[in-house]
């Protein structure tokens, strides 16, 4: 049979089936992880570690991510768990935007990506411009209470006549196994990281779809015209960044490549994509309200963007 001739749909479903195949082993791996920490990590732990003071609790959240690095395909199901365990949402939304960038992974593949054209600063600057501004929102966002900004169901508490049944029916199950609680808990982990996955994956496939309509349907080359002024560079790159939705991973080559634009409108693109795009919208939707999830992705782009506007001043060696 011969071969075809490409086609716009079949680019469609090319990049479609590529985002998707990128992204759902790391939403599964969230999930697993998700899983583990409903059936394993005792009510509020993660409240107990951190230190007492909030503020202290939001700035060490936000360096996580270097001890238990997730990109961000993968965090939205750990942090709705870890928000149902006690975690504070300061602290986890705080941990949600920072570990995606702040991690050793992405610090490595930054540097790498920029090898030739000064990588440290970059490195760097993109990991600390991340934290500084990932602290900040969690600084906010404790100014507000949990109801304005999680969806009804992670606010519920358990209802206390089903929560005693449940204790009566474990202790049950404890004492005809002789305390071989292992293979109920493994078996609550992986319960919980399929209903996770099946849920995340839903919001994760709509985002996936938009973003491959606009990879295949868009005119690429019209975006290097916005590359001499860091005014319009920056948010053009900012935008590129929610639409394109890449991996925290990856997302440099593709920025380093980028030779129309100033090293700011770079910087830019590699911290707010991590933060917020496509298909995070949707899956921050899972959590979080529609009003705060607006409201969030709005002030983060014009926070980033007032900062690098200021940053493109800083003269870079090599650009």
């Amino acid at each position: 049979m011969p071969f075809t001739d490409p086609t716009s749909l079949g680019d469609f479903f090319f990049a479609f089936l590529s985002i998707l195949f990128e992204g759902a082993p790391y939403i599964l791996l969230g999930t697993i992880i998700s899983g583990f920490i409903d059936a394993y990590l005792p009510s509020n732990m993660m409240d107990r570690i951190l230190p007492r003071n909030r503020y202290a609790a939001i700035a060490l959240s936000g360096l996580l991510g270097v001890v238990f690095p997730v990109c961000e395909c993968a965090i939205v199901p750990v942090i709705r768990r870890l928000v149902k365990k006690g975690l504070p949402v300061s602290c986890a939304i705080t941990y949600m935007l920072a570990a995606p960038i702040v991690n050793p992974v992405v610090a490595l593949s930054t540097f790498s990506a920029f090898a030739g054209n000064d990588p440290m600063f970059m490195m760097i600057s993109r990991i600390g411009i991340a934290y500084l501004v990932t602290v900040l929102v969690g600084f906010v966002i404790h100014q507000f209470s949990a109801g304005s900004i999680l969806r009804e169901f992670l606010l519920s508490k358990p209802d206390h006549h089903e929560a005693e049944k449940e204790h009566k029916h474990d202790q049950q199950d404890h004492e005809v196994e002789g305390g071989n609680e292992g293979p109920d808990k493994l078996v609550l982990a992986l319960r919980a990281a399929a209903r996770d996955f099946i849920e995340v994956g839903m919001y994760f496939t709509i985002g996936v779809m938009i973003t491959a309509i606009y990879r295949t349907q868009f005119p690429q080359g019209v975006i290097d015209q916005f590359g001499s002024s860091d005014w319009m560079g920056i948010p053009v790159m900012m935008a590129l960044a929610f639409i394109l939705s890449l991996c925290s991973t990856s997302d440099a080559f593709i920025a380093a490549n980028m030779t129309s634009f100033s090293s700011a409108a770079k910087l830019a693109f590699l911290t707010y994509g991590p933060m917020m795009d496509v298909k995070l919208v949707f899956m921050y939707s899972a959590i979080f309200k529609p009003k705060f999830v607006v409201s969030l992705a709005v002030g983060l782009f014009v926070l980033l963007g007032i900062i690098f506007i200021q940053w493109g001043y800083i003269p870079v060696p090599g650009t």
